[in-house]
C-alpha cells in the first residue's frame, strides 16, 4: 500500500464540488465480495490478502480514482481553452433610472424585466446576446472536445463513488484490506477539506500503523511501492 497522499489542487478541489451528487454514494452495485470476506473471517485461516476481496476492490478503486484525477486535470486544460476563446456568458442591462446589472440567463431578466413595455426592445438586445455567446460557446466546446471531457469526468467520478461504496459494504480478511479501507477514505475525503483538520492526521496516523505492522507480518502484501 503507497505511503504518500496525492495531493490535489484548488482546482480540482473546486470541481469536485461542482460535481456535487457524484459523490453521492450510489446503490446496486455487487461484487460478490461480502460471502468470500465474512466465511473468511469467521475460519481458523491466516487471512490471505490475495483472497480479500476488499483489497481487490482497493486496487480498482485505486485505479478509479487516478483516472478521475487525470480527466479532472485534462478538464482543467480544456476550461483554460475554453475560456481563451469564449467572451462570459452574460451581458449588461442598464435599467431606467437604476444601475445597471449583469445578467447571466433569461430567468434573470425576467426577474429584472418584469412586464415592463418600455424595456422590450433593451430585453430583445439582451436576450440576442445571450444567445449568440451560448451558441458560441457551444461551438467552441464542441470542437475542443469539452463536452466530451466533461462526460469522461463526471463518469470517472462516479465510478470511484460506486467503488468506494461497494469497499466501505465488503468485511476486509487482512491488514492490508484494512489499510485499504482508510486509504481510499483518506485520499478521497481529505481532498475535499483541510489536511491538517480532524480527522485526516488521525486516520493517516492509523493507516501508517496498520502499514507498519502489516510489513512485519505479511511483507509480501506491503511491499514498499507496491500495488496495494
Amino acid at each position: 500500500m503507497a505511503d504518500s497522499d496525492h495531493s490535489m489542487s484548488f482546482g480540482r478541489v473546486t470541481r469536485r464540488l461542482a460535481l456535487g451528487g457524484l459523490f453521492v454514494a450510489t446503490g446496486g452495485w455487487t461484487f460478490g465480495g461480502n460471502t468470500l470476506a465474512r466465511a473468511t473471517a469467521a475460519s481458523d485461516v491466516a487471512p490471505d490478502p490475495e483472497r480479500d476481496p476488499a483489497v481487490q476492490l482497493w486496487r480498482d478503486w485505486h485505479v478509479a480514482y487516478e483516472q478521475a484525477m487525470c480527466r479532472c486535470d485534462r478538464l482543467q486544460e480544456l476550461e483554460a481553452a475554453l475560456a481563451e476563446r469564449v467572451d462570459a456568458l452574460w451581458t449588461v442591462v442598464s435599467v431606467p433610472g437604476g444601475e445597471e446589472t449583469i445578467v447571466c440567463s433569461k430567468a434573470a431578466l425576467d426577474r429584472i424585466i418584469g412586464e415592463r413595455t418600455d424595456m422590450a426592445e433593451i430585453r430583445a438586445r439582451a436576450e440576442a446576446e445571450l444567445d449568440a455567446r451560448q451558441a458560441h460557446f457551444e461551438v467552441v466546446a464542441t470542437e475542443i472536445g469539452y463536452f466530451v471531457g466533461l462526460r469522461a469526468e463526471q463518469a470517472g467520478f462516479a465510478r470511484c463513488a460506486a467503488l468506494l461504496e461497494a469497499l466501505s459494504g465488503t468485511p476486509a480478511v487482512s491488514l492490508a484490506g484494512v489499510v485499504g479501507k482508510l486509504d481510499a477514505v483518506l485520499r478521497n475525503g481529505a481532498d475535499w477539506e483541510d489536511r491538517s483538520a480532524f480527522p485526516w492526521p488521525q486516520i493517516r496516523s492509523a493507516r501508517e500503523d496498520l502499514t507498519r505492522i502489516g510489513r512485519h507480518l505479511t511483507p509480501d502484501a506491503f511491499s514498499q511501492g507496491g500495488s496495494r
